[in-house]
């Protein structure tokens, strides 16, 4: 029998999950609803697979997953998120995840998702693997995300929700300053005037 440790922060995905796989014939070993005690537990027992959503608090998905990747332990992760496919999927593939599902994509997905992942296979949409041509502002802006870190995109999206400095420093266990910072790179980055600006191309993008 597979153990799986499930990682989001909202407690109904993580029942719906946790009943979905139990059903399946899954363990469900461990749950938790932040990268920092999702990171402890797979250093003492690690699963045989990881369900994992990107947008979690303390370490977000994607450093998460950067972590793992660096660890000398055979991890099969696979992301479970509301994220954009068009951004993140490459992002994930990249730092070492096995698979990528939408949450919007019925349960049925997600376990053909699981049984592939854990037969040793990949699992990807297909803008992980053949990006989607977009219209001409698009295609330019996705071009200038590719200079965006992990780290700043997360940011972005924080502050396309709604969050202020403080909430995101709070949320991501980082300093004011430092949030400020990313702010002014992602300004930079992006060429972006205003955080308005910002906004609006990520929400254009959907990172919201």
């Amino acid at each position: 029998m597979h153990s799986v440790f499930i990682v989001d922060d909202h407690p109904v995905i993580r029942l719906a999950v946790r009943m979905l796989l139990e059903n399946e014939g899954y363990r469900v070993t461990g749950e938790f609803d932040n990268g920092v005690d999702a990171m402890q537990m797979v250093r003492e027992s690690p699963p045989d697979l990881i369900i994992l959503d990107i947008g979690i608090p303390k370490l977000d998905g994607l450093e998460v997953l950067s972590r793992f990747n660096a660890m000398a332990i055979n991890l099969k992760v696979l992301v479970l998120t509301a994220q954009s496919p068009a951004l993140f999927a490459i992002r994930c593939m990249l730092s070492g995840a096995a698979g990528y599902v939408c949450k919007q994509e019925d349960l049925s997905e997600l376990m053909s998702a699981i049984k592939a992942v854990l037969s040793g296979y990949n699992y990807f949409p297909s803008q992980a693997i053949n990006p989607l041509r977009h219209q001409d502002q698009q295609s330019a802006e996705m071009e200038l995300f590719k200079s965006v870190n992990d780290r700043e995109l997360m940011v972005l999206q924080l502050f396309a929700q709604g969050r202020s400095n403080k909430e995101i420093a709070s949320g991501m266990f980082l300093s004011n300053k430092t949030v400020s910072t990313y702010k002014k790179r992602l300004m930079q980055k992006l060429q972006a005037n205003s955080l308005v600006e910002l906004i609006e191309m990520a929400k254009r993008n959907s990172l919201v």
